[in-house]
This record gives C-alpha cells, structure tokens and sequence, in this order.
C-alpha cells in the first residue's frame, strides 16, 4: 500500500488515574482525509469480568448495562487483553502503520502498559509494538486550533470553560468547535469517542502546517497563555 494510514485509539478505565485499568479499548484506522477502514471495540475481560470489585463501583455500574447490550447485540467484543493486543499488532503490520494518536496520549499510553504488567503480573510489559510512535491529537490541536481568536471567543460565548475559568481544551469541545454542534455530548466509551478524535485529527492534517504531535502533559497551558496574550 502506498497510501498512508493512522491509528487513532482510545481507552476507558477503571480503578484510579494514577493507575488506570483499562475495560474498554476502540480504535479505528484513517486516512489523512479522515475516511474510516476498519473499526474495533474490545471489552478486556480480563478487568470487566476479572475485576467485578472495580466494575461495580457507582460510576461504572451505571456503564454495565450498556455495555451488557452491546455486548448482545454484537456493537462491541469481549476478549482478553493479549487477543486485543494481538489484533492490534496484526492490524498495524497490515496497514503498514507507525504512528498511533491518541487524544490525551499520555494517559492511553500508560493505561495500555499499566493493564498488560497488572494482567500478566509484569511477564509483559509493553502493550504498543517496538518501534510505534505514541502522538497527541490534543497537543495537536492546542497547537493548530486552539490557539485562535476564534476559539476563544467559541468557548467564551459558549461557556465552554473549566471549573478554574480556563478554557476547554476537551475533544468535546474541540469537536463542539470544529462542527459547530453545541448540543454535541461525548459518549466516553472507546470506539465512539475514536470516531470523533478522529475527525478532530484529520481537521488538523487539513491546517496544512507543520505538525508535531508529541505528547505534552500540560498542553492545555498553551491555550490559556495565548488567551491572555489576546487579552481575551
């Protein structure tokens, strides 16, 4: 294939942020266009089975019943974390791919590691392939569509701002801007939320500038220096 071609993935987790388990991994294949190849979306069984403790908790018992539907209705698979893994690695070698986005990659990335050292008591440890680089849709777009005027001005006439009254830097609302669909809610599970990051990436491919995509923690800090250089 001559064509270049994008893995846009992301997870949902349980347990804490510090150590986040992963129970939901979705991704998709792209284009530069942003036109769509293959989708995936995996419950890891190993943490939505294995771990019913962390599942049950109030904020992700009210997820099972969807999940259980989906699940049903064939919208998503269970399987343990070394088969997603494997068809993630032979998914990658067939589209020739070494650039994986994620939009707080970061966060995915250690999700990934910490879920395959947690499950198999650290006889693995990687979860990505040797070789694969780990890019940030969301430092991506700091850098390409969030340090405009224009989106200041979105969010502020929105109130799309931060508990603290920074601006959102969210792919909610980053896709609220680049569709203009205010009513827009992010559904946080996997494959769903790929599909919007997704669009939000190829936007950006459609800037034509240069693009850096290494994973920044604080990027959103950006966002909020050039508002206050725009005295905004």
């Amino acid at each position: 294939m001559n064509k270049k071609f994008y893995c846009v993935l992301d997870t949902e987790t349980a347990n804490s942020v510090e150590q986040p388990l992963p129970y939901d991994l979705g991704f998709a294949i792209i284009d530069k266009q942003g036109k769509v190849y293959e989708t995936y979306s995996f419950v890891i069984a190993d943490i939505y089975c294995g771990h019913k403790d962390l599942m049950n908790t109030a904020y992700y018992a009210e997820k099972i019943p969807n999940y259980e539907r989906d699940l049903k209705d064939g919208k998503r698979k269970l399987v343990a974390l070394k088969t997603a893994q494997r068809i993630f690695e032979s998914t990658l070698k067939k589209y020739n791919i070494k650039e994986i986005y994620a939009y707080n990659a970061i966060f995915d990335k250690k999700a990934l590691n910490n879920d395959i050292r947690y499950i198999t008591k650290s006889k693995y440890r990687w979860f990505f392939p040797y070789g694969t680089e780990i890019k940030c849709i969301m430092s991506i777009a700091c850098d390409l569509l969030m340090c405009r005027p224009s989106y200041i001005r979105f969010c502020l006439e929105n109130e799309l701002l931060t508990e603290k009254g920074n601006i959102s830097t969210t792919a909610e609302t980053c896709y609220k801007y680049i569709t203009k669909s205010l009513d827009f809610e992010e559904k946080h599970t996997g494959l769903e939320d790929v599909l919007i990051e997704s669009e939000i990436l190829a936007y950006c491919f459609r800037q034509k500038k240069k693009i850096d995509g290494t994973p920044k923690a604080n990027c959103w800090m950006k966002v909020r220096k050039f508002r206050k250089e725009m005295n905004l």
